[in-house]
């Protein structure tokens, strides 16, 4: 298997655009995998002029359609390993499918794509070419996030009878679209956002972190989407009762138009036996809480196995994973840089033509970004509805 850097090329993330800014961190701080080739911007002068300017040399194209093709021609050490979508949701799906049938894997920002028919597609496609495909739902780069998904999994907190999972932001108390601000704009608009604009935005996030960490898959959907902001297209605020696989409920709530709220992203999981609290405003902390006895808190780099709570034989891989001693706390790019530092093991072996698990235990799958178009789309049903409870496919 070689041990070349991997060619990343970037769709999206021209004009001060701010995810790029993480994953381009991300990307570059183990040494193994850099961007050298870019479409930063629809419009072709403005790509063109924007990777001209880049902060460090990368090859600019006019249009993704031209970065693909050129793809083609160049000799095998130049080729693009995997392809980075960083655009809003209805620039999701065509350089996805594209990238797919010409032999280049895909790294794609969420949600998967504008709706669930096009989710279908991608999906259809990525398991008829056996091409990786990763959608980057961040927080399940935390280390402590994997480390919940152990301690439920292990059976530590008995069965799961109730999760809270929410994301609450207030940066769209007020018609900041109306300004003309670049990131408030496409995501209020149906035709770029797609059905939901809170929900489709975070509301995915909350949801994935419920399923990854307790393993169980969302039944029914009973939803309030509404709009606080008069004038707005797309709901600002979401909330989602939920029926669980194994019996359990939950509830599934966004919103943006809280003020004071920043990125306050969490997950409380209760059962039979005790309950995790998870904030990813201080992501290196998880607190356990179990019956008559004192809170036990752990943090990332600082865990023993054994001591009364935790089994003896913590996975070594997962005992492993920190990548500097506590009280060094990691953070949001940390988080991104493990996605794509296992997205790396996958994309690797497919191109030396091994199998590779793309199983959802280290990013998110591209069925994963299908289950989240699917939740999306019975909410918009419920809340049409009443909130009347509607029933989720179990898978494509």
């Amino acid at each position: 298997m070689s041990n070349k850097p991997l060619n990343i090329g970037l769709i999206g993330g021209g004009k001060g655009a701010f995810i790029v800014n993480p994953h381009q961190k991300a990307i570059h701080m183990d040494g193994t995998r850099r961007i050298v080739a870019g479409v930063l911007s629809s419009n072709p002068a403005i790509a063109l002029e924007e990777a001209a300017n880049w902060d460090y040399p990368i090859k600019g194209y006019a249009s993704y359609d031209d970065m693909i093709a050129a793809n083609a021609t160049l000799p095998d050490d130049e080729k693009l390993d995997y392809i980075l979508i960083v655009t809003p949701n209805f620039v999701h799906f065509d350089p996805a499918m594209k990238a797919m049938k010409a032999g280049i894997a895909v790294f794609c920002e969420k949600p998967l794509c504008l709706n669930l028919a096009e989710a279908n597609e991608l999906v259809k496609t990525s398991r008829e070419l056996g091409v990786p495909f990763a959608v980057a739902h961040t927080y399940l780069g935390h280390w402590t996030t994997r480390f919940s998904r152990y301690i439920v999994e292990s059976g530590l907190l008995g069965d799961v009878r109730w999760v809270d999972s929410y994301y609450i932001q207030g940066w769209l108390a007020s018609k900041l679209e109306a300004t003309g601000q670049q990131q408030a704009s496409w995501r209020v608009d149906p035709k770029r956002a797609g059905g939901s604009g809170c929900g489709g935005d975070i509301g995915t996030h909350a949801l994935m972190q419920l399923r990854y960490v307790t393993g169980l898959e969302v039944t029914e959907v009973s939803a309030q989407m509404e709009t606080f902001v008069e004038g707005r297209m797309l709901d600002d605020h979401f909330t989602v009762y939920c029926k669980l696989s194994n019996g359990g409920k939950a509830l599934v709530r966004a919103s943006q138009i809280c003020i004071g709220h920043k990125n306050d992203l969490g997950i409380d999981i209760s059962g039979s036996k005790g309950t995790l609290r998870w904030r990813q405003e201080d992501p290196e902390r998880l607190t356990i809480y179990l019956p008559n006895q004192p809170d036990r808190i752990y943090w990332r780099g600082a865990v023993t196995a054994g001591d009364g709570f935790l089994p003896d034989d913590i996975p070594a891989d997962l005992m492993a994973e920190p990548t500097i001693p506590a009280g060094h706390p990691e953070a949001f790019h940390d988080a991104f840089a493990r996605l794509h530092r296992c997205f790396e093991i996958d994309v690797r072996k497919w191109k030396a033509g091994e199998n590779f698990s793309a199983d959802g235990s280290k990013y998110a799958t591209v069925e994963d970004g299908w289950m989240g178009l699917a939740f999306i789309e019975k909410c918009i049903k419920s809340n049409e509805n009443d909130g009347a409870w509607v029933v989720m496919p179990k898978s494509i």
